[in-house]
């Protein structure tokens, strides 16, 4: 008489939340959250590593997408209000928006090498009144420890221009490529983007296109909107400073201020450095009651900036925590050096809105098919309302709406 041979199945959870080899299933789930997480971060990994290998191409793009979000309102008006032809619009908007740069280039450049060696004095007198100061209490440091800290200081000095300068031009064949790329990058984002953005959405799922459509207009609204405010930004805090160190009677203030000037394309933490920067020369010129003086003034130039002008100019393109936005700064200078620290907060306020969008948190963008998120219901819906929504499901939810919906956002 045959017998059954025994079941070979899985074993199966006991009621103590163990299974039969006496692993906790507790444990079991966390070990598989942590693999995905592994397998997830390789993908960046990898995603990163091929993007390192065509960053000269990418810098190029971001650069071209940053200058056609300062030309584009320029030719808008001029096809639409002077009735220029497309072509003729767009060469004139490039030609302001390059001679405005030239010019402010050629302002802040001359300023600062008219001064350079008045300015590289005062920084030597204030190494000398730093000196007098710390070799006192509570400090009481020696000739040699001061000495040492000022090289430490000019070492990372002379670094961070070498990286600018190596971050700024490369090779000769980096330069010829990247200049190549963002000259036709900006004639073709100004002449056609609405073609260029439709064939990007084309290899896009039909389902996920009007999502893709949507989150890439928010994506473009924060850069554009971040580029034409840092600008806005920027002339501002030079021009306070510039205000604040004539009244305070510091001398080489246009070229101070033209330094703060470069330092505010950096948000949050640019402009107050570069005014510091100032406080050194008003401790050799006019004594430590100024240079505390412009230390305050350093503060106030850093809530303006970021309380006042950066809410006021920018609006929602960077809706980013300060903390958030020095992170930011910190990992793109890891990265990519002072380039880095240029791009990430543009980068990352693009990405901040869109992620903000697709997980059904924007009030004035909600999902396809879905009410505006309220202080009153949550994104995440309870449990009841979830499983309401899913006996009703909304019409763009269906394979026809969204077909219809990608359809539209072609036309």
């Amino acid at each position: 008489m045959s017998q059954a041979s025994p079941s070979t199945s899985a074993p199966a959870p006991s009621d103590d939340g163990t299974s039969d080899f006496g692993v906790p299933q507790t444990l079991r789930t966390w070990a598989g959250m942590t693999w995905r997480i592994l397998v997830i971060l390789a993908g960046f990994g990898v995603l990163f590593f091929m993007m390192g290998q065509i960053s000269i191409v990418l810098i190029a793009l971001f650069l071209a997408a940053f200058f056609t979000a300062l030309a584009s309102p320029i030719m808008d008006f001029l096809r639409h209000k002077a009735k220029l032809h497309k072509v003729l619009a767009m060469i004139l908007a490039i030609i302001f928006i390059a001679v405005s740069v030239v010019v402010v280039l050629t302002i802040v450049v001359r300023s600062i090498v008219s001064e350079a060696p008045d300015l590289a004095q005062s920084v030597t007198q204030s190494m000398t009144e730093l000196q007098k100061w710390t070799s006192g209490p509570p400090l009481n440091l020696s000739s040699d420890d001061f000495n040492n800290y000022v090289t430490e200081v000019e070492n990372w000095g002379k670094n961070f221009a070498l990286d600018i300068g190596s971050s700024a031009l490369g090779s000769v064949g980096d330069l010829v490529l990247g200049g190549s790329v963002f000259i036709f990058g900006v004639i073709f984002f100004m002449l056609s983007p609405g073609p260029i953005w439709q064939w990007v959405i084309s290899w896009m799922p039909t389902r996920s296109r009007p999502y893709v459509n949507t989150a890439g207009e928010l994506g473009w609204d924060s850069l554009s909107g971040y580029t034409r405010g840092v600008v806005v930004v920027a002339l501002c805090d030079s021009i306070l400073v510039f205000i604040g160190l004539v009244i305070l009677q510091v001398p080489m203030a246009p070229a101070l201020a033209a330094i703060v000037f470069f330092g505010a394309f950096i948000p949050v933490i640019g402009a107050p450095i570069a005014t510091f920067f100032a406080a050194i020369v008003a401790l050799a010129e006019r004594g430590p009651i100024i240079a505390l003086l412009v230390i305050g003034l350093t503060v106030v130039v850093g809530s303006f900036d970021g309380d006042v002008m950066q809410p006021l100019v920018m609006g929602k393109a960077v809706s980013l925590n300060p903390l958030a936005i020095i992170i930011l700064i910190a990992i793109g200078s890891i990265l990519l050096g002072i380039i880095g620290a240029l791009v990430a907060v543009p980068i990352g306020a693009a990405v901040y809105r869109v992620m903000k969008y697709l997980t059904g948190r924007d009030p004035d963008h909600p999902l396809p098919g879905e009410s505006p998120p309220t202080p009153d219901s949550p994104a995440d819906a309870a449990p009841a309302d979830t499983a309401a929504a899913s006996d009703n499901p909304p019409a763009a939810a269906t394979p026809a709406a969204a077909t219809s919906g990608a359809a539209t956002s072609q036309d």
